[in-house]
């Protein structure tokens, strides 16, 4: 990919921002942050930034200095700055998610693998261990055939957080319940079941007065033939853990936020690990920084290695078609259907 230890541009140092700037302080042996936009100079020295450059966002993105991008902006930007960097020869490490809508989405992937340049995407959950178990388990066949996916996000954000940033009430933005808090969860949910074929959909604004969503009800029709459901909501008090179930022609299992809560499946065991990701049902400063630390890590040792990371842009834009599927089905009362996975 480039240097052993890539220069990294920070583009936005609000609270996810800030995240990514603590854990690539950790990670300083394998990576350095030269440049970041966003934050007041006494937050770049909260978080040990004094010698990087503090700039614009668009001289982030174009830097001569700068190898890798770490993108995390308001989600509506996302799209045109993964697009302005990879069009200046950066890599780029972007928040979930990788675009708003899945024509941007589609074109940063395009970019990234027509100019050689990784694409990574943040999707943390994918690399707690209970799911990586569970998720080698199902890819060997050993839990049996899945026939019904569910998960269920019921979580609860008060007015102040609205407040705290416009793009939040906002339905372009991708400050909707489903775009914003259940996108982890609807990752999972295609990441274990493969991809889906066809979604239909109903949403709603039940607990505050914006233009974004904040409650969605989805069913889902996997390619396998599979069905499943999907609700998310930050309307309902006080906030529960997000949960997801699956259930196969030989048992079920459940998972409720890193706790595997309900396995029956004879003869197979239970997998016995666990992350300590902290659950972020009614407080999203409480999720802490242990996802994105292992994320980074990977990232970092994919750029090393030269290889793909774990979360691809590639699969990055599946879950923004799934999440845009959904949207499209409840704006229009209609099934739609996705496009084939390439």
């Amino acid at each position: 990919m480039g240097s052993a230890r890539p220069r990294v541009g920070i583009v936005g140092l609000g609270s996810i921002g800030r995240t990514h700037a603590r854990v690539l302080t950790q990670l300083s042996d394998q990576a350095v942050v030269v440049a970041v936009s966003g934050g007041s100079p006494a937050v770049l020295t909260e978080l040990g930034l004094d010698a990087a450059a503090h700039l614009p966002a668009d001289e982030v993105l174009t830097h001569p200095d700068v190898d890798l991008v770490a993108i995390t902006s308001p989600s509506g930007a996302h799209g045109p700055q993964a697009l302005a960097a990879l069009w200046a020869g950066k890599a780029v490490v972007v928040e979930k998610p990788l675009a708003v809508d899945a024509a941007t989405a589609e074109e940063i992937v395009r970019l990234g693998d027509q100019r050689g340049l990784m694409v990574a995407v943040i999707a943390q959950r994918r690399l707690e261990s209970q799911n990586v178990a569970v998720k080698r388990l199902l890819d060997a066949g050993a839990l049996g055939r899945p026939l019904l996916g569910e998960t269920f996000v019921h979580w609860y954000r008060d007015a102040a957080y609205y407040a705290h940033a416009d793009w939040r009430r906002s339905l372009a933005d991708g400050g909707g319940s489903l775009m914003n808090q259940g996108l982890h969860n609807l990752d999972l949910l295609q990441w274990f079941l493969g991809p889906v074929g066809a979604v239909t959909g109903q949403y709603a604004t039940l607990g505050s007065g914006m233009d974004a969503e904040d409650t969605t009800v989805a069913t889902l029709r996997f390619a396998s033939g599979a069905l499943g459901t999907a609700v998310t909501t930050t309307a309902t008090r006080p906030g529960d853990p997000a949960r997801l179930t699956i259930f196969t022609s030989t048992g079920v299992l459940e998972i409720t936020h890193t706790e595997i809560t309900r396995w029956e499946f004879d003869g197979v065991r239970r997998p016995a690990q666990v992350s300590a990701v902290a659950a972020g049902s009614s407080d999203p400063a409480a999720i802490g920084d242990a996802g994105h630390l292992d994320q980074w890590r990977d990232i970092l040792g994919a750029w090393r290695d030269g290889r793909d990371p774990a979360v691809t842009g590639h699969d990055g834009l599946r879950t923004v078609q799934l999440l845009c599927g959904i949207y499209e089905a409840c704006r229009t009362g209609r099934a739609v259907t996705l496009p084939e996975p390439r």
